[in-house]
């Protein structure tokens, strides 16, 4: 068994009789503590797309955690689950008509914004709405750069919060988001450098904000890169890069400043895993007369490792805890060509046998999130969550059991 297995998780793995995510809670709890002692004072809104499983939730909004929802149905969600509406803002720029005033009349009234036709149409349907403007980062050093769909300039910017101001809304904030699975410090330097020239500008309008949102972006530790060694991002000077960049900004606004980080894969992504298991091991001589083994598993892309083209995950295999091994390509279950690990060769036992489980690691984030709804005849996997290694919660994913 892996030694880097927390107890709680791996007993929870090794309960599991069928293929499930499971995730653990008191790890979740411990890593948002974690985050508060790092940046002590800061509001955490979780985003939910990375984990809309009602048990983790609950555990984040009793640790005192807002939710950053991108649609009226997650903020139906949390405000299900007992978070107030004060706690949750709209933070989608892409919102219609329709959606601007359901949110309102669910009782949230911050909304994210980056053009002034959606300040018009929030102005309309959440008049006097507090309203905070995304910026537009470049995403480098980040695994998705996130840098074309939403944000704006630091000029459309002050127009943007202008239009706002003047339509009646508060403008109240900044927002940038430096990318997910962000792997450099530096991203968010540049970050603090455009929030301050864009507070600098906004001054000059006579508009002072209350707040400014550093995102999310944070990463997980838990991640291989595709040579199969565990990614190393520099988290501690990531902390101190935002923290100074926070102290940087206080000093230049004109009243207080408050600040809002929106976590998502930081805070669920090594505390939650797939026990899934062999469907084969094979070796066959491909096209390019080369001859390869490729190990595939009950699990893929469809229905709990949608982000498998981009990064790669620890495997475990219990039971064989020894060689021989032999290097094989990953791979899911389903008739796709794209449910497939990117990454080289994987060393993994070449005892396998159809049947055998497998747990895949560091898989909290996204998992329950982009299953499909059975493609090919795959279901997506029902999900666990557990905070002593074997009180279970059972649910289907996307979907309360009970």
């Amino acid at each position: 068994m892996s030694t880097d297995l927390h107890t709680r998780l791996s007993s929870a793995l090794a309960a599991a009789s069928s293929d499930s995510i499971v995730f653990d809670l008191t790890g979740i709890a411990d890593q948002y503590d974690r985050l508060m002692r790092e940046l002590p004072g800061t509001a955490v809104r979780f985003a939910m797309k990375a984990c809309s499983v009602d048990e983790v939730l609950t555990c984040l909004a009793e640790r005192g955690a807002g939710l950053d929802a991108a649609s009226p149905v997650e903020i139906t969600q949390a405000l299900r689950l007992g978070v107030p509406p004060d706690r949750i803002h709209y933070g989608n720029t892409v919102k219609s008509d329709e959606t601007i005033a359901e949110a309102h009349r669910l009782g949230v009234r911050t909304f994210a914004t980056d053009s002034v036709q959606d300040v018009a149409a929030i102005a309309a349907h959440a008049p006097g709405a507090r309203v905070y403007c995304r910026l537009a980062t470049s995403g480098d050093g980040a695994l998705w750069g996130l840098s074309r769909k939403f944000g704006c300039s630091k000029d459309e910017a002050v127009r943007v919060l202008t239009a706002a101001r003047d339509a009646g809304l508060v403008p109240a904030g900044l927002s940038v988001h430096v990318g997910s699975q962000q792997m450099t410090f530096e991203a968010w330097q540049q970050a603090t450098d455009l929030l301050a020239d864009t507070l600098v500008a906004l001054r000059g309008r006579g508009i002072v904000l209350d707040h400014v949102n550093f995102g999310g972006g944070l990463p997980a530790l838990g991640y291989l890169d595709r040579r199969g060694k565990r990614l190393d991002p520099p988290l501690d000077k990531m902390f101190a890069v935002i923290r100074e960049g926070m102290e940087h900004l206080r000093i230049l606004n004109a009243a207080p400043l408050d600040f809002v980080m929106e976590p998502g894969r930081h805070l669920v992504a090594d505390h939650g895993a797939v026990r899934a298991h062999v469907y084969r091991l094979t070796e066959r001589r491909q096209s390019d007369g080369e001859s390869v083994h490729w190990l595939y598993l009950s699990c893929g892309k469809f229905n709990g490792l949608y982000e498998m083209d981009e990064l790669c995950h620890r495997l475990v295999f219990p039971g064989h805890d020894s060689g021989p091994y032999v290097s094989a390509y990953v791979a899911g279950p389903t008739c796709d060509s794209d449910d497939a690990y990117r990454a080289p060769h994987q060393r993994v036992p070449s005892t396998l046998r159809s049947g055998d489980p497998v747990w895949i690691l560091s898989a909290g984030a996204y998992a329950t999130s982009y299953m499909t709804q059975g493609f090919n005849g795959f279901r997506p996997l029902p999900y666990t969550a557990t905070d002593d290694g074997s009180a279970l919660v059972g649910a289907a994913a996307g979907g309360r059991s009970r």
